[in-house]
């Protein structure tokens, strides 16, 4: 049987067009539109970021190599991903224009700097010299000088300058939009209290030039926006004389020369000005360089201000606490009884932090240990592991250093909690730990008690709320065990450190082991699906890619095995004409980010169902430290079950992921069914009857 893939980066590239499809969507609540925008603009920047300074990096690769990884030659994969980029860049255009459209029609409008009205021309000249002036560095640009050092996060003016009018020579300026320090959006003053007037930063800056520049005389002024996106990869050195965090900060330092990926610019940008620009960034017409509308930079718009009134947040959109911690028992007193799988953002995060904060108060525990990748900014689990050691706890926390874009605030927050007597791991030689794993230890009565959470998402209460996840508290003594052994090899971390992670028997475990055990799983589902039997694979995750896996889920699905997968981002997998059963792949976008793993496998009937913090990536398998902990408890696995259930039945916001990555929606004559809402409802009715 001949087999074919989907490139990775275009199918990803498919994925964030579902999200722009949620913003062109009118049944969406007007706000939430503007947020998916904001999301597909962050989303592309960090694609260019990560995965276009790959396919560059690579195309000096052998061809063994990169068909092997790509499936295509990278130049080809980059030429498919510019062509893809610019109509959905129109896209997004149009997209903007019709919700501008909508935002005018319920009395909010975005000013520019020459719609002004006497009034508010006055705030913003007082605006800028009181809180924006501060912080606004023009640098002149010339021929012959250096171009200054550019963020890759950042939003410039290009400023063109002339006196008297436009045939005279010009000269140049760049400057920085510190939204970082003054944010984006600067509500105006009104005549009509029910007009909400918005102007954006580079508005301010724009209508305050003759101000910024009156040293020079210049009658007229042109400034459009741009911004550079930069190669990402943090190279670490191998100086033996430091340690793994001074590596980190000096790749951080090191990510500022990171070369340009993509360049976006206004298209109605001075000439003259784009050209010099594009000489001085030693650009070519190999890179990524996109003609887009007046406003970039879009990702902000995930937080534009709230100025539409007539939305009300329906109770579908809401948390509730879960059933077992309604009636206010601690939880350390439910879960050392009975097994809990909250589903977030369903369930109130608040179990969480109250279980840690039970822990650092509880004179009988001993000792926390608590993996972390991605924490909230004012993070409570973070202040809860402090208070646990101030009160004389043992605080182990594993900070991952190498997690993407957070790797400064991990060093913070290793600053932090060094000097309260925590211990900070900070992992393997050449692993990321992506576990989500936390186990508690307590001496009561003569005995030692261990629970904890395994999780399929960061501990983090902020993104808990946006984030579908689950996450298991339990005492199940296995999990405990081999929670233990996760954290002994982190400790003392050894070359050879395997072994100790293949004696886990109660967590499937990467690198490695996890692949063993999803090979078993599916070749079980095969064995029963040749002899005839019922045989069933349901795989939910964020990303699908690791070659060999998808090779085993086509050998399923030649066998007749029933293959599911729900999979919202990256997927390679192609249906093939050999197939005796059709694979079938949604992917869900909506309100909230799906962003729990789940597999599950018939088993002749016994059922064997997982949450997991690994995505069927190689990366993830073979690279990282990941952990998938098996449901035991009847009514929780009945739960997980139906949760996906109701997830394959979606014919609102599903769309099938097809080998033409048309991104068509699911749409049947079934009852209507959003998955997200259904979800709300079924776990919300659990509620009621306890």
């Amino acid at each position: 049987m001949s087999v074919h893939f989907n490139p990775r980066d275009i199918t990803w590239l498919a994925f964030n067009e579902r999200v722009l499809q949620e913003a062109m969507d009118e049944n969406v609540p007007l706000h939430l539109r503007i947020r998916f925008l904001g999301i597909f603009s962050n989303n592309l920047d960090e694609f260019f970021r990560v995965r276009v300074a790959g396919l560059k990096r690579a195309m000096d690769f052998k061809e063994k190599v990169i068909a092997e990884s790509f499936y295509q030659p990278p130049s080809k994969i980059l030429q498919r991903i510019n062509e893809i980029v610019i109509r959905q860049q129109q896209n997004f255009d149009t997209t903007w224009k019709h919700i501008q459209t909508e935002m005018a029609s319920l009395k909010v409008s975005i000013k520019t700097s020459k719609n002004l009205t006497s009034r508010q021309k006055e705030f913003v000249r007082q605006y800028f010299d009181e809180v924006v002036e501060s912080n606004v560095i023009p640098i002149l640009l010339h021929e012959n000088t250096p171009m200054p050092y550019l963020r890759d996060k950042s939003l410039y003016l290009g400023v063109a300058m002339r006196k008297k009018d436009w045939q005279y020579s010009s000269n140049y300026a760049i400057i920085e939009i510190p939204s970082r320090f003054v944010g984006r959006f600067v509500l105006l003053p009104t005549e009509d209290p029910e007009e909400k007037n918005v102007m954006l930063l580079e508005d301010v800056i724009t209508f305050n030039l003759p101000h910024i520049f009156s040293y020079f005389g210049y009658d007229e002024f042109a400034a459009n926006a741009f911004k550079v996106t930069k190669d990402a990869e943090l190279e670490l050195d191998n100086d033996i004389r430091t340690n793994f965090a001074e590596k980190i900060e000096k790749g951080l330092k090191n990510r500022r020369k990171g070369k340009p990926t993509r360049f976006v610019f206004d298209k109605d940008m001075d000439k003259a000005l784009l050209e010099l620009l594009i000489r001085k960034l030693n650009l070519t017409k190999k890179d990524s360089i996109i003609p887009g509308g007046k406003i970039h930079n879009f990702k902000h718009f995930m937080d534009f201000p709230d100025v539409f009134e007539t939305y009300e947040r329906p109770e579908e959109r809401s948390s509730f606490t879960h059933q077992a911690f309604e009636h206010g028992e601690r939880v350390t007193d439910v879960i050392l009884k009975d097994d809990v799988l909250l589903s977030f953002p369903y369930h109130k995060y608040n179990p969480v932090i109250d279980l840690l904060r039970e822990a650092a108060m509880d004179p009988d525990v001993k000792s926390i240990q608590i993996t972390a990748y991605r924490l909230a900014s004012s993070s409570k689990i973070s202040n809860a592991l402090i208070y646990a050691a101030r009160n004389g706890k043992e605080v182990t926390v594993m900070l991952e250093l190498q997690a993407r874009f957070d790797e400064e605030s991990n060093l913070k927050w290793k600053e932090m909690f060094e000097p309260e007597g925590i211990t900070v791991l900070v992992g393997l030689p050449n692993k990321k730990v992506h576990a989500k794993l936390c186990i508690i230890k307590k001496r009561s009565h003569n005995k030692t008690l261990q629970y904890g959470f395994v999780s399929t998402g960061n501990f983090n209460e902020k993104t808990a709320k946006i984030y579908g996840d689950h996450l298991l508290m339990t005492s199940d003594r296995g999990i405990m065990a081999d929670i233990n052994k996760v954290f002994n090899v982190l400790k003392k971390p050894k070359d050879d450190f395997l072994p100790v992670l293949k004696t886990c028997k109660n967590l499937m475990i990467c690198p490695q082991f996890m692949r063993e055990k999803i090979v078993h799983h599916i070749d079980k589902e095969i064995e029963e699906a040749k002899a005839g039997r019922k045989a069933e694979i349901i795989v939910k995750v964020n990303s699908m890619s690791d070659r060999a896996l998808i090779e085993k889920l086509y050998e399923a699905a030649y066998a007749g095995v029933v293959t599911k997968t729900i999979v919202r981002g990256i997927y390679c997998p192609v249906n093939q004409k050999e197939f005796k059963e059709k694979i079938k792949a949604i992917s869900i976008v909506d309100e909230y980010l799906e962003h729990a793993r789940v597999m599950y496998f018939y088993n002749k009937g016994a059922e064997d169902i997982y949450i997991s913090s690994a995505d069927w990536m190689t990366r993830n398998l073979d690279y990282r430290i990941e952990a998938a902990a098996k449901i035991t408890d009847k009514e929780l696995k009945k739960e997980l079950k139906d949760i996906l259930d109701i997830q394959l039945r979606d014919n609102v916001k599903a769309r099938i992921l097809d080998k033409k990555l048309s991104n068509e929606y699911v749409r049947n004559d079934k009852k209507e069914c959003r998955s997200q809402i259904e979800t709300y409802k079924y776990l919300k009715a659990k509620t009621s009857k306890k």
